[in-house]
């Protein structure tokens, strides 16, 4: 058995590869670090994985960073953040990583291997065709050093393998248990493209040896990885990390979340509208329970509750309605103040809110009679457009209250203009007591239902919203000041008599 790290500190990691937008399965996988870590007065380190030069971009980098400070996340250290573990950047780290191949290379843990892609897609297929699960052939395995020196002279294209061990590896994992590989079905694997150019399961085992990483919280599609870099760790004589692997995040329909499924960045879900803290909540949710009904949690009430021992191994169900219901009650909290705050930039882009043509105050009580029903920042634009367009545009049959006929919606809007015109105090509990009196004498006039108000107060608030849905015709009115609330009545009566 590998020894295991004296644990004086715990230190967990987060170490996105920077080639594309931060996942939520990203997202996860850092907060459920940075808790752990938290939790037990340790050490979260930020690592960017860059050293897939081709897709690594700086700024996906900046895009990770961005995200994770916008969720709340903060890292003891990082690529900016001084730390004595340093530098947090792998393609800063590429002598450190030559120097440790050149031990393997040494010591005939690895070797050069010259195979072309043909001669291993060929020995695939034949390996196949016999019903055995490819692997690398050991072609290479043994050339003297000689050729090897003349090939690499020659500049023969060429990567590093490491020498796999066949026997059975077994490691303990937080989440599922005692886990048992049998490693003699991996074959050699490529390490290095070559001295200065390593690959993930080399990098990683030397970067979280060297920067004392005690414990390796990640995504369960990293765990046919373990066993290679169980065995590099052994290889190069490092001991090894505790190990957990968090469940995958599905869609409903339990395939597997994923970009071609919709929008899965952090980066989406904040451009819709959706809060950090909601988020937050929500993903810590995906695959961990703290064993009671409570649901809703700040962030230091997640750091003390959390533990990996409670973290489910089967897939995490990602239920958007679930996230809705959350950011709701996250927005339906926010001062007014700070909620009018997130919802300008909205509004702005859509072009409905013009600088110096509406009062902050007045600006708060339309966002505050909408609040109820967003569940996302971006809402407030469909739910509130009416309030900044100058002439509404609506379908004449909207206006109908169940089976009134034309003539009697007119009647009710004439009824509410005259009595709103009446008001000579412009309040809000005004407007209701005069438009509720109003809804009596329409009833018993025309032998409606005495309590279905709707007769009265569906057309007029059609007529000042243009919507099936809306806050109450009372809150519209008052909002909307007197002027414009009789100008859309009247509005109401000509797109009616057309």
């Amino acid at each position: 058995m590998p020894k295991k790290q004296v644990l004086k500190e715990v230190r967990v990691r987060f170490a996105p590869s920077p080639t594309g937008a931060l996942h939520v399965g990203g997202a996860r996988t850092a907060l459920f670090n940075y808790l752990f870590a938290k939790k037990n007065n340790g050490k979260f380190i930020l690592r960017i994985e860059d050293t897939d030069t081709q897709r690594s971009q700086q700024k996906w980098t900046d895009e990770i960073i961005e995200q994770l400070k916008w969720l709340g996340i903060q890292w003891d250290e990082g690529p900016d953040v001084d730390g004595e573990y340093g530098p947090y950047k792998q393609s800063q780290r590429l002598d450190i990583y030559e120097n440790y191949l050149k031990k393997l290379l040494e010591e005939d843990r690895a070797y050069y291997c010259f195979c072309t892609e043909e001669e291993l897609e060929s020995s695939r297929q034949e390996q196949m065709s016999r019903g055995l699960a490819p692997k690398y052939n050991g072609k290479c395995s043994r050339l003297p050093k000689e050729v090897v020196q003349e090939n690499l002279k020659q500049g023969k294209p060429s990567v590093i393998r490491f020498r796999i061990e066949n026997k059975k590896i077994k490691f303990s994992d937080i989440i599922r248990g005692e886990i048992t590989v049998d490693a003699s079905l991996i074959g050699d694997i490529v390490i290095a493209k070559n001295l200065k150019a390593p690959l993930y399961h080399f990098s990683v085992v030397v970067d979280d040896f060297l920067m004392k990483i005690t414990h390796v919280i990640r995504g369960e599609e990293h765990l046919p990885n373990t066993p290679r870099q169980i065995l590099i760790q052994k290889a190069l004589g490092f001991p090894q990390p505790v190990y957990a692997h968090l469940p995958l995040l599905l869609n409903p329909d339990r395939s597997k979340l994923s970009k071609r499924k919709g929008d899965v960045s952090v980066a989406d879900y904040r451009n819709q509208g959706y809060l950090p803290e909601a988020l937050i909540n929500f993903i810590a949710l995906l695959g961990w329970n703290p064993g009671t009904e409570k649901e809703i949690f700040t962030l230091p009430q997640l750091i003390k509750e959390f533990s990996l021992e409670k973290v489910q191994k089967a897939g995490a169900i990602f239920n958007i309605k679930r996230l809705d219901f959350m950011n709701g009650l996250y927005i339906r909290e926010k001062p007014i103040e700070r909620l009018t705050e997130l919802c300008i930039p909205y509004l702005k882009k859509k072009g409905l809110l013009i600088e110096g043509k509406i009062s902050k105050i007045k600006l708060q009580e339309i966002i505050e009679v909408s609040r109820t029903r967003m569940k996302k920042l971006s809402d407030i634009c469909q739910l509130a457009d009416f309030f900044f367009i100058e002439q509404l545009s609506y379908n004449k049959d909207l206006l109908r209250w169940e089976k009134m006929t034309d003539n009697q919606i007119k009647n009710s809007l004439i009824l509410s203009e005259e009595t709103l015109f009446n008001i000579k105090k412009w309040e809000i509990k005004e407007i209701e007591k005069e438009l509720l009196s109003a809804c009596e004498k329409f009833n018993l006039e025309n032998n409606f239902p005495e309590k279905n108000r709707g007769y009265l107060l569906w057309p007029l608030r059609v007529a000042l919203s243009g919507k099936e849905f809306s806050p109450s015709p009372f809150e519209i009115a008052y909002i909307l000041g007197k002027e414009k609330t009789l100008k859309r009545i009247s509005n109401a009566i000509k797109i009616l008599e057309e």
